[in-house]
């Protein structure tokens, strides 16, 4: 939450330092992220987790400075963040005491927990595009299109309960031998303090429609990419994908 609104804040300090700046734009989004890679592949393999878990509103904020009639400058950012529980399904974990923690196929065994863990997942992209209005800003409708560059400050942590799959047991019972797994307690964290940085791309379109002198709703589109490379706590995966769709609704002051 700091670290949104320090961001927030700094685009509010930088656009109020540029004279040009002729529109302020509050957006609400709907943001869909993509949740490509092999960590994310694990994880909906083995979790109750789904991708429509992470879907969620996130904010934003835009200046927009006129250079032409038709193009204008813009300067945003926007703040998601998600924080989801899950557990791992047909795995049940049983306590050996002094030996660890063991995970058992959980339609022969009665465990003493389910094995469990959470996930914070973070994306801050600060945005520099170039907008183009085809009709200029005039008429009753105003249609846009328009791309640039981020700089995505992002995060990722898992906290609770890690099947190591790779390392299996043999565990012999009266019914016969049965393949068991580890369970370890982790604590894994990629980005700590204000987050990692990234850079990637971004495309948007939409409308504006006038509503009275100085304002105009805003619907739209964006699709955001950008990849984030593991350093800390989970080396060994793929670059994460930070990428995904926004639908915005917004509201547009014009100066």
């Amino acid at each position: 939450m700091k670290k949104r609104v320090a961001i927030v804040a700094l685009a509010l300090l930088l656009a109020a330092g540029t004279a040009s700046a002729n529109i302020l734009t509050f957006k609400l989004n709907y943001f869909v992220p993509r949740l490509t890679g092999d960590f994310w592949e694990i994880e909906f393999q083995n979790m109750s987790l789904k991708k429509t878990n992470f879907q969620d509103t996130s904010f934003g904020l835009f200046y927009e400075a006129f250079l032409t009639k038709e193009f204008s400058l813009v300067l945003g950012v926007e703040a998601y963040s998600k924080n989801k529980g899950g557990f791992y399904q047909d795995w049940v974990g049983l306590d050996f005491g002094s030996e660890g923690e063991f995970a058992f196929p959980g339609s022969e065994f009665q465990g003493d927990f389910n094995p469990s863990h959470s996930i914070y997942y973070s994306v801050t992209p600060i945005q520099v595009s170039f907008k183009f209005a085809p009709l200029g800003r005039r008429g009753r409708i105003i249609p846009y299109i328009g791309g640039g560059v981020n700089a995505t400050i992002w995060s990722l942590r898992m906290m609770g309960d890690m099947i190591d799959f790779n390392d299996e047991y043999v565990f012999e019972d009266a019914y016969g031998e049965v393949a068991i797994y580890p369970i370890y307690s982790v604590d894994a964290r990629e980005g700590d303090g204000l987050g990692k940085i990234s850079f990637g791309w971004q495309a948007f379109g939409g409308v504006m429609i006038p509503i009275a002198n100085r304002l105009t709703i805003d619907v739209g589109g964006q699709y955001m990419s950008a990849n984030g490379k593991f350093t800390q706590g989970f080396e060994g995966f793929q670059p994460i994908d930070l990428g995904g769709f926004h639908i915005s609704l917004g509201i547009n002051y014009w100066f």
